[in-house]
């Protein structure tokens, strides 16, 4: 059992709230007046609230369980700090010098969504990249028990059904073409969590893959592609005529560029999300693309249509080096992952560093929230999690006035304090 009150990103804008959870799944959300008052006492305090809550009008100082920073309990926040539902990341491959594709044990796998987690990102999904068959079902396998035993949210494969011009990171000597056979070994390897699987829609054969991912529960992503706007139309629309919607992976990243006369999938993407029957990837670091563009992008499709990810791959949380992505060696520096040719490869921020980076150019907070919550909870099916509503799990970050991670609460029980896991 535990509460928190203080200023929350909440549908419509940030209020005032109360909020209450109770084995692991919020029991109240309720938006209040600010209080000027002192309790101390169970019976003059706010309703909500559990005794020993002091509610200051500075939101300052606490006393009793509020006044215990790492309490489960929680307690009322100082001024200026937010409460934000649990970020969820549906496409990272790694952190803290970690690789989710090259990892070897439980051990690699729990450094790398550890990573996320302590910097707010309550729901990872594993991303794949292409590597062998044999090397990607035993990848998948691996990340399957990694979602048995709750450690991460659900699995990516992305790969190895992608263009080889547009192959970015992606290891170009282990590409397929799209193979039904070799679709299936990957899903079963998975064993019912993978959300999602990234082909390249012009590809031969890509239509027969999309038809088992169907038929499995599987949302076709595209991404790596150099469709021209009819392949990328066309299996579109069959996909969304089988009842998905899909995903664009990364939009504008590994991707055709939009040209006025040779517009390629980007614009066909973007129609689609405007009528809500696609979901576009936005790696909205400020430099996979400008955050003036994930700012146009919002204002014309939406939050509810958009996604934000981090792409990130080992390096995120980790000094400038040399680190692996899929097999490639990677090179980090100021920052930013790069192949030796120059390609990018992957990102190295956390989920909060993006919403910090795209609020700063002039998006909503509620709108970069729901972009990293909301957003791609629905799209990985995630019912249960991705915004503070009462019958969800109690998934929470606290971060400061420079929304900084500050708290971090899973399923109600204090994980994270101030970047770092709490034992």
């Amino acid at each position: 059992m535990g509460f928190l009150y203080g200023r929350a990103a909440l549908p419509g804008g940030v209020r005032e709230c109360d909020i209450a959870w109770d084995n692991g799944v919020f029991t109240r959300v309720a938006p209040s007046e600010t209080r000027t008052h002192t309790t101390t006492k169970n019976d003059d305090a706010a309703p909500g609230h559990q005794a020993g809550a002091a509610a200051h009008a500075d939101g300052g100082a606490r006393s009793g369980a509020a006044g215990a920073a790492g309490a489960d309990s929680g307690g009322e926040l100082p001024e200026g700090w937010l409460i934000l539902p649990g970020l969820v990341d549906e496409h990272c491959h790694g952190g803290g010098g970690a690789s989710f594709p090259d990892a070897e044990d439980s051990a690699e796998v729990a450094q790398a969504a550890g990573e996320h987690l302590a910097h707010g990102t309550t729901s990872v999904a594993a991303a794949l990249t292409t590597l062998s068959v044999e090397r990607m079902e035993a990848g998948a396998s691996l990340m399957a028990d990694a979602v048995e035993d709750g450690t991460l949210a659900a699995i990516l494969i992305e790969g190895p059904f992608l263009s080889s011009e547009r192959a970015g990171a992606q290891n170009p000597a282990y590409l397929e073409s799209p193979s039904v056979e070799i679709a299936t070994r990957l899903l079963d390897a998975a064993r019912g969590h993978a959300w999602g699987m990234t082909l390249a829609p012009e590809l031969s054969g890509a239509s027969e893959v999309v038809d088992l991912l169907l038929e499995r529960g599987v949302v076709p992503t595209w991404g790596h592609t150099h469709a021209e706007a009819g392949p990328a139309r066309e299996l579109q629309e069959r996909a969304v005529a089988g009842g998905a919607i899909p995903v664009a992976t990364h939009l504008f990243n590994a991707m055709r560029e939009l040209r006025h006369r040779a517009p390629g999938p980007v614009a066909e993407y973007l129609a689609a999300a405007r009528r809500g029957s696609c979901v576009v990837e936005l790696i909205g670091d400020g430099v996979h693309i400008s955050s003036e563009l994930v700012r146009n992008v919002v204002e014309i499709v939406g939050p509810e249509n958009i996604a934000l990810i981090t792409d990130a791959m080992a390096a995120a949380g980790m000094a400038d080096g040399t680190y692996e992505l899929g097999g490639l060696r990677v090179h980090v520096t100021d920052g930013q992952a790069r192949l030796r040719g120059g390609n990018l490869a992957g990102g190295t921020s956390h989920l909060l560093d993006i919403v910090r980076t795209v609020v700063g150019a002039g998006v909503e907070l509620n709108d970069a929230v729901t972009m990293a919550s909301a957003t791609p909870a629905r799209v990985m099916g995630l019912d249960d999690r991705g915004a503070l509503e009462v019958g969800k799990r109690a998934d929470l970050l606290v971060v400061d006035e420079e929304l900084r991670p500050r708290r971090v609460y899973r399923a109600g029980k204090l994980v994270a304090q101030d970047g770092k896991l709490v034992a």
